[in-house]
């Protein structure tokens, strides 16, 4: 029996998903039989690989069985098609018999309903909002004097940090230029490329 190889569908161009699912069954490597063909016929796409991996010979015969059994599948499809399409089109009528009067129906209930809401709503709205402005009056009151007394509070004690952290970061920062240049300067650090 001949293998397929999934380096064989890549060289000639197969799908990704198509590849991923043969690694999936087989590996990089399968043997095919026609069980095997049969029982994957719905998920490989045997019309792509036909074209693409039998020899013209193989594909002339390929094509002469696919007219074949393209016939007999058009046999049985087309009459169950037509029906299909004869029932479905009944059931759409009958469908459309239904639901208009039920919109027409909807639209005359919903319509005063919409109308109510939208003069409920603007009462509630101005009832809403002068509640609202006087709760935020109120919190205004409340928040104003608290927040000036965080900020005279934080406004000390920034000034007090920094009167103590200022000189010290000054120092710290001379501290480390000072080692720096020791460093730099110290017999250990003579190498040949800095000195140059």
């Amino acid at each position: 029996m001949k293998r397929i190889t999934s380096r064989l569908l890549r060289r000639k161009g197969a799908c990704a998903d198509q590849i991923k699912l043969f690694v999936a069954l087989g590996g990089d490597s399968l043997e095919l039989t026609e069980a095997l063909c049969r029982e994957h016929a719905g998920k490989f796409d045997f019309y792509w690989a036909a074209n693409h991996l039998l020899t013209p010979a193989a594909l002339a015969e390929y094509a002469r069985v696919e007219r074949t059994v393209r016939a007999e599948y058009e046999r049985i499809q087309l009459p169950t098609l037509a029906e299909y399409k004869r029932v479905e089109r009944a059931a759409w009528v009958e469908y459309e018999r239904i639901w208009q009067p039920a919109w027409a129906e909807y639209k005359r209930v919903q319509q005063p309903a919409w109308t109510e809401y939208l003069r409920t709503q603007q009462l509630a709205r101005t009832e809403y909002e002068r509640i609202q402005q006087t709760a935020w009056a109120e919190y205004q009151c409340i928040r104003q004097p608290a927040l000036a007394e965080y900020e005279r509070v934080e406004r000390a004690a920034q000034a007090e940090y920094l009167s103590i952290e200022q000189p010290a970061l000054a120092e710290y920062q001379r501290a480390l230029a000072c080692a720096f240049f020791r460093a730099w300067t110290s017999p250990q650090n003579q190498d040949e490329e800095v000195a140059a």
